[in-house]
């Protein structure tokens, strides 16, 4: 870890490079309609599409709902109090009516492709949030996630092509994991590509996200916010773009290597700091495939309190 490099950070982006960046000029729409970053990648990410609507109001409903193996669109309505996690099957949408609280339980993505979960309300599960694992295509925005175990929405075990957007995490430790170990490189290399865009870190500790082998990792566009350890940290062989991204009170916003992981690849590059550290940065990173917008960093703590988390669009 080299959390007392952060005086060369300037230095150090300057000499690395990634190549192929395809980005426009307009900002972005905190009502997207369709994903952005990995997500749009290897066929991209529709979710149940246009199939039939089920609303669900009762955990063995939304359950039920979930692993079924048919395309679906499922409306969430209500609080929903469950324990453990519960699995998303292939081709699902699943999206929070007004208010719609998911309480003491977590998702499972696990073995699908092809999932959309928007505006939910998570809050006090009791293992993960939302765990992606051996999952592909998968779209997560616009959800708040609170006073839970253990990871707020950690993805790992060889998924791919996935975007976290418009999200917000407040009182919680652990909040993204990104690869789960060390030693699982067999899986994970050329995996774990992962867009994080215009989420909302309000005051929690860690994890934002703790990436391995992934490369490239897209951290853009994300608002900081009195973050009590770290930011952002890029381990085992991963490559993380950090950038355009609003640091505020946040003494470590990023770094290589974490704990007993070795140090990853991490370029940093057109980041607004106030009251925080300037970061670590080494290596370089894989190009970026798809085409997105950067919003000019000094404006990104306005526009993402504005409009992250769960109630902030109608959908």
């Amino acid at each position: 870890m080299q959390r007392t490099s952060k005086l060369i950070s300037g230095l150090t982006a300057a000499i690395t490079g990634v190549a192929g960046l395809a980005m426009t000029a307009q900002p972005a729409s905190a009502a997207d309609t369709a994903p952005i970053g990995w997500a749009t990648q290897g066929g991209g990410t529709t979710g149940g599409g246009s199939a039939g609507t089920t609303t669900v109001n009762s955990s063995s409903a939304l359950s039920s709902a979930l692993s079924s193996g048919s395309a679906a669109v499922i409306r969430v309505s209500g609080t929903i109090s469950c324990s453990g996690m519960l699995r998303v099957a292939s081709n699902k949408t699943v999206i929070g009516n007004s208010g719609a609280v998911i309480s003491g339980c977590g998702f499972n993505v696990s073995n699908a492709s092809n999932v959309i979960i928007r505006n939910l309300t998570f809050r006090n599960w009791n293992d993960d949030g939302i765990n992606v694992q051996y999952s592909t295509r998968v779209w997560i925005d616009h959800n708040s996630f609170s006073n839970g175990y253990d990871g707020a929405l950690d993805i790992k075990r060889a998924s791919d092509y996935v975007t976290v957007s418009w999200n917000r995490f407040s009182s919680h430790d652990k909040t993204m994991l990104l690869g789960h170990s060390d030693s699982n490189g067999g899986e994970d290399r050329g995996r774990l590509r992962v867009t994080y865009h215009h989420n909302w870190f309000d005051g929690t500790n860690q994890r934002h996200p703790r990436v391995r082998f992934g490369n490239p990792v897209h951290v853009y566009n994300n608002y900081y916010g009195n973050i009590g350890d770290y930011g952002v940290a890029s381990t085992c062989e991963a490559g993380v773009l950090v950038e355009g991204n609003y640091f505020e009170n946040t003494e470590d916003p990023f770094h290589r290597g974490e704990g007993s992981s070795p140090a990853g690849n991490l370029v940093a590059r057109n980041n607004h700091f106030v009251n925080s550290g300037s970061g670590s940065t080494g290596g370089s990173v894989g190009s970026i495939p798809y085409s997105y917008s950067l919003d000019t960093p000094s404006n990104v703590k306005s526009i993402v309190t504005g409009g992250a988390g769960a109630g902030r669009i109608s959908i």
